[in-house]
């Protein structure tokens, strides 16, 4: 099991309700709100860089940490494998914080740099701006 806690055991309905709740929650006000901090942090980040299967690690986030730092969170004293807490810390939806951590560590390919993991997880996030957004900059 990863940080995540995807599993293969979801299926048929189950993964049906899932994936609604990983939409309601990325679509919702507190949802879009935390991409578009997401995205103007990471594009803030003067590295470019991002890891996998921490929050932090040696001067290195992934994409929620990145937004801890932003926010002055101390990131450092949460357990990445709690992703209940995690939510709570960035005041998320629980299923957007899992799918997150999944994009973040598990949807890449086995020699991904941390460059193209900034990159891939980047563009992830724009996809799921909602254009019109409260907050979204123009231009």
């Amino acid at each position: 099991m990863s940080r995540s806690e995807y599993t293969d055991d979801c299926d048929g309905w189950d993964l049906v309700r899932w994936r609604g709740a990983v939409t309601s929650a990325m679509r919702g006000k507190r949802g879009q709100a935390l991409l578009i901090e997401l995205a103007e942090a990471m594009d803030a980040m003067p590295v470019k860089e991002l890891i996998a299967h921490e929050l932090v690690k040696q001067g290195g986030v992934c994409a929620l940490g990145v937004v801890g730092q932003k926010r002055g969170i101390a990131v450092e004293s949460i357990d990445p494998e709690d992703h209940i807490t995690v939510a709570e810390q960035f005041n998320i939806a629980n299923a957007m914080a899992q799918e997150i951590v999944f994009v973040n560590d598990e949807a890449a390919w086995d020699d991904e740099s941390p460059q193209q993991r900034w990159s891939r997880m980047r563009r992830w996030v724009d996809i799921n701006i909602q254009r019109g957004s409260i907050g979204r900059k123009s231009g």
